[in-house]
């Protein structure tokens, strides 16, 4: 898979808006957003013309891709499965997209950013009722239980994720168990649950031209 090797910080300025690709980075005054909001290159701070209807759409979706770590063609496929998918369009991009095992891990606090989280999975750390689970893109489901394997937590990430877990603040369709280091999948996420800076109708309309 191609991966996106342009620096992060760019790539939140290029769209106006934090991504939280570098995990708690991005709550500090270290961000970029912070310190420079606005695009990169030298004409940056003096483009600022009025974005067009296609702009606009293609911006969300570039939003939407950067932020879950997609590449292009991982997105696209994503959203013609939600258009199979019975409902709101939208709303099933959305599902599938929070339901991706990478996403799950992060949601649950086990990781610092999705990036992190998706190579925590690549490298084998979790399984997924019991058994392992080494793909970023596994669709979870409710009642599934995710869970750090026994022989992982001797490594440095999970010593004190238990201590970390009992503070942290979780999306009410995910639960955590602190002792056991797993997390299980409550009920199917919405929009509701999660204050997304997303706008799926506009990435829909994208799709739809």
């Amino acid at each position: 898979m191609g991966r996106n090797l342009d620096p992060k910080c760019k790539q939140c300025r290029r769209v106006g808006e934090k991504l939280m690709l570098k995990g708690d980075r991005c709550s500090t005054q270290k961000c970029a957003m912070v310190k420079r909001n606005y695009p990169p290159g030298c004409h940056g701070q003096k483009n600022k013309r009025k974005q067009s209807d296609y702009g606009i759409q293609l911006t969300e979706k570039q939003k939407a891709k950067k932020q879950y770590n997609l590449n292009e063609k991982q997105f696209s496929i994503t959203f013609e499965k939600a258009k199979k998918h019975s409902g709101n369009t939208g709303d099933n991009l959305f599902k599938l997209l929070e339901l991706r095992l990478d996403n799950a891990v992060y949601r649950l606090n086990m990781a610092n950013s999705r990036n992190q989280a998706r190579q925590l999975v690549n490298h084998g750390h979790f399984t997924v009722n019991g058994k392992a689970v080494n793909i970023p893109s596994y669709s979870v489901k409710v009642g599934d239980i995710v869970k750090v394997k026994e022989r992982s937590k001797k490594f440095k990430h999970f010593k004190d994720l238990g201590e970390k877990l009992k503070k942290a603040t979780l999306p009410s369709w995910v639960n955590v168990n602190t002792e056991e280091l797993s997390g299980k999948i409550l009920h199917l996420p919405t929009m509701d649950d999660i204050r997304s800076n997303l706008n799926i109708q506009m990435i829909v309309e994208f799709y739809s031209r």
